[in-house]
């Protein structure tokens, strides 16, 4: 692996501060819709073209994959990118929104790193050591009683207009919990998750790029992370993610 933890940091804290200088100027962002319901900005565009830009400079081996610019280069061995996550968070001026980059290598999460500009909150991970916020190690909650809960879900499938549209099992948690949040960022749910302020995330119809990190800095702080079937591993389509003592309970619920 020829790029640290540290290397990383800064490429991706780098992008951060080009997130802020549009976040930092709304009214002269330029939004633009990819469909109905999906956004995309200068920002989003610009964010990514760095990314691409520095990590294949700086790793020349590994390939691309952004949401904005798609596949690019070797696919066995590469970056995984979601320059914002959150758009639509963001072109509000709202806070929850972030940069997700992870290197993929054969089908496995190598590195992660979530960073949150406007909390300037940075989350990471590298497989089989452990998981970080803002250089600290982080760890899941230790809730078992599910009726004490916090969780967070999304809805993504809404963008894609399918019946099974979460909402009904949104319904069926939120009885059995106590607190339910909508962040508008998987990203950074999962990396909540893996910090402990949320005991629990779930939702459907995400892609690879909005997961990819988060989900590494989660197992890496001890989250179970599987789809709806009880299947562990990263899946995009179907992922929940919990702190391993409620997966019994809340599993039955979806």
């Amino acid at each position: 692996m020829s790029i640290s933890i540290t290397e990383l940091e800064a490429i991706v804290r780098a992008a951060g501060a080009i997130a802020l200088t549009h976040f930092n100027d709304l009214k002269n962002l330029a939004v633009n819709k990819k469909s109905p319901r999906d956004l995309v900005t200068d920002a989003d565009v610009a964010v990514e073209a760095f990314l691409k830009a520095t990590l294949t400079e700086k790793c020349p081996e590994y390939g691309f994959w952004g949401e904005e610019s798609g596949q690019s280069a070797n696919q066995f061995a590469r970056w995984v990118v979601d320059p914002i996550d959150g758009t639509h968070s963001f072109s509000r001026g709202q806070y929850f929104w972030s940069i997700s980059v992870a290197l993929e290598i054969n089908q496995e999460m190598i590195i992660g790193a979530v960073y949150a500009p406007a909390l300037n909150d940075y989350y990471t991970a590298e497989k089989g050591k452990g998981a970080w916020k803002n250089g600290l190690p982080i760890t899941v909650s230790s809730e078992s009683n599910l009726a004490d809960t916090m969780v967070a879900t999304g809805f993504a499938c809404l963008r894609s207009y399918l019946t099974d549209n979460n909402l009904e099992r949104f319904g069926r948690i939120a009885q059995k919990t106590t607190g339910q949040r909508r962040f508008g960022s998987a990203a950074m749910d999962l990396c909540l998750v893996a910090d402990g302020q949320v005991d629990a995330f779930w939702e459907q119809e995400l892609n690879l790029y909005d997961v990819a990190a988060g989900a590494l800095i989660a197992q890496e702080a001890g989250a179970t992370v599987t789809d709806f079937q009880g299947n562990v591993g990263i899946y995009p389509k179907q992922i929940l993610v919990t702190n391993g003592k409620i997966f019994d309970e809340i599993l039955l619920l979806m």
